[in-house]
């Protein structure tokens, strides 16, 4: 799936709805289940110099011819979302499960099947954001906040391994002042040319409020398609703190039919998951992919390069 115009403007509307709640919740005394910002960084990876010749928005081009040949193949999926807000000790403010059920071109439902906490986070937070992508996804919203040449300058800054897949890495410059665009790094796989990772914070502070935000969306390549994986928002808001928003994506279903013999994949059986991490062949990345299956079992993937079915 691409980074689309919807996806690009929610990283960004959580940072101002974040800080919204950060004055009226009371954390649970009950710590979260997600990473927090108490927990180690993780060491800084050796960035390759590139290699491939290729501009920044030369990468994005291509990302976008495979964006639009996978989101035609990708028909419905379903997926349980996980949204919880803690502080930085991993204090618990809210929690909501949800399951989403796409249907391609633009229908998206979302059944709430557990929340527990503030009802103020989650209807200032949680509920906000399902509503922003139910109403994006039907043309309600027309913010151009697409990670695109169009809003953006891209910049090849080498290559790295994120995980199993092994990416251009893209500093991203947003070409103007908006609290919908910012300012970053962009992983792409160099097989698939297909967004792996983001990390940054907003090109305009959205509220004087907040002192400092950052966001990282990590994603997961589950058969020929690549869907979220975790989303993670630190906001750092004056006189009260730090306060995270954490999103999990799992057990997705796709392309699911009760009337044919469509594929039907979850992301238990066969993603290819960061935690699992094996080293790639660096020479030749695109040849032999090293994946995780169910976290247990690990196999290989042959696809060579310019062979690969997007």
């Amino acid at each position: 799936m691409m980074m689309s115009t919807a996806r690009a403007r929610r990283l960004l509307l959580t940072v101002l709805l974040v800080a919204l709640v950060a004055y009226a919740a009371q954390p649970m005394s009950l710590y979260a289940q997600s990473e927090s910002a108490r927990d180690a960084p993780e060491a800084p990876a050796q960035i390759d110099p590139p290699t491939r010749g290729m501009s920044g928005d030369e990468i994005f081009t291509e990302l976008l011819q495979h964006n639009d040949m996978r989101n035609a193949e990708l028909k419905r999926y379903s997926a349980i979302r996980t949204y919880a807000v803690t502080n930085a000790s991993g204090k618990l403010y809210a929690r909501q499960i949800v399951q989403l059920a796409y249907r391609a071109p633009d229908t998206k439902m979302f059944t709430t099947t557990f929340e527990e906490g503030s009802g103020l986070v989650r209807h200032m937070v949680f509920k906000r954001l399902i509503d922003s992508e139910t109403d994006t996804a039907v043309g309600k919203e027309h913010h151009d906040s697409s990670i695109t040449p169009a809003n953006y300058s891209f910049e090849l800054v080498g290559e790295e391994r994120v995980g199993p897949y092994y990416c251009f890495v893209i500093r991203a410059t947003p070409k103007r002042q908006d609290k919908y665009l910012f300012e970053g790094t962009i992983w792409i796989d160099v097989c698939d040319f297909a967004i792996v990772k983001i990390a940054g914070h907003p090109a305009k502070r959205p509220s004087f409020w907040i002192e400092r935000a950052d966001f990282v969306r990590q994603y997961q390549r589950i058969g020929q398609f690549w869907l979220p994986l975790k989303d993670q928002t630190v906001v750092h808001v004056k006189l009260n703190g730090i306060k995270i928003l954490t999103i999990d994506h799992g057990e997705y279903a796709l392309n699911y039919s009760t009337t044919d013999r469509q594929e039907m994949q979850s992301s238990n059986e066969s993603p290819e998951r960061f935690s699992a991490a094996t080293p790639t062949n660096v020479e030749n990345p695109c040849r032999v992919r090293t994946v995780s299956i169910s976290g247990d079992a690990v196999g290989a993937e042959t696809a060579m390069a310019g062979e690969h079915k997007h």
